[in-house]
């Protein structure tokens, strides 16, 4: 089975990496342009680039594909079984979506149709989900609206972050497009169109997304702060400064208005909504180190009835 692989980032190179182990051959990866990163900007290779070229895969990575005459030449001489699509980062056109006998198929990381979109691991989690998981879909011209090969489930640990979840997710979905190209190999699976009735989506995240509301249950703040790692966070502010919360868990036994600040022994609690009240575990105030909210208290000292987000 010849194919062409495409994808950007970390998540995706389990699958990248499954494909060569397992003696699939891999024609060509297409990856997003390298980018500047760090202080420094210097351009970083993705990392499907990098595992790409680690295994003597050539690589292209087209700043556009819609209209773009010398990528699609490329393709059609390849004349791919099947294009394998996993966080590429963007839409595949139609000339694209038409070109292998066997379709593009997707490895999306939820249970479609729920969370379709750019951010699933993190919804799921901000949304309070214990389990998400995988599906692979042929892809078609709507946003994850493909119909549906096979599907797997994972449970989310109640200290689950969208950094911790995501490689669990990523070696998930190698797994479950192996079976699903061997189970396309041999004519054993059936696509299953979805129900749109049932779908919710997972948008692209934005700063905004991470600016605690403390009118939210701590819960749901408690979510929303694991969903949303690396970026955007969790933040709001204390003295006219940004306030980031880094690590907080939901506690009992204090009730407090919505961001008042108490300490009890050497733990520090803020209120929430529905006289809920989270612990607060590490904090970093803007300008500062990261630190214990232990630390923070002892050198901030809030007042009585003093506020987050003020």
């Amino acid at each position: 089975m010849k194919l062409v692989f495409c994808g950007t980032p970390q998540f995706a190179v389990p699958c990248l990496e499954v494909l060569v182990r397992e003696g699939f051959d891999v024609r060509l990866a297409v990856s997003q342009p390298d980018r500047p990163k760090g202080r420094g900007l210097e351009m970083v290779p993705t990392p499907v680039k990098q595992a790409a070229l680690a295994h003597g895969i050539p690589v292209t990575q087209p700043e556009k594909i819609k209209n773009n005459p010398e990528f699609q030449a490329t393709l059609e001489s390849i004349r791919p079984d099947a294009i394998i699509v996993v966080a590429y980062g963007r839409i595949i056109p139609p000339w694209m979506l038409a070109l292998p006998r066997l379709g593009n198929i997707n490895v999306h990381a939820s249970l479609l149709p729920k969370y379709r979109g750019a951010a699933p691991i993190q919804w799921a989690i901000a949304n309070g989900e214990t389990v998400t998981g995988v599906t692979t879909m042929q892809l078609d011209p709507g946003l994850d609206t493909g119909d549906m090969l096979l599907k797997a489930e994972l449970p989310i640990r109640s200290d689950d972050t969208a950094v911790t979840l995501a490689p669990r997710l990523s070696e998930l979905g190698a797994s479950l497009l192996l079976e699903t190209l061997r189970g396309l190999e041999r004519g054993e699976i059936n696509a299953v169109p979805q129900d749109n009735s049932e779908a919710t989506h997972a948008p692209i995240l934005k700063k905004e997304d991470g600016a605690i509301d403390f009118q939210r249950r701590a819960t749901e703040i408690w979510n929303r702060l694991r969903g949303f790692q690396p970026w955007p966070g969790a933040f709001t502010t204390f003295r006219g400064k940004q306030f980031t919360v880094h690590a907080a868990k939901p506690a009992t036994g204090t009730q407090l208005v919505p961001g008042e600040l108490t300490s009890r022994g050497e733990s520090l609690f803020v209120g929430a909504a529905a006289d809920t009240t989270l612990e607060l575990l590490e904090v970093q105030l803007e300008g500062k180190r990261r630190m214990t909210a232990r630390d923070f208290f002892n050198g901030y000292r809030p007042q009585p009835g003093e506020r987050l987000g003020g």
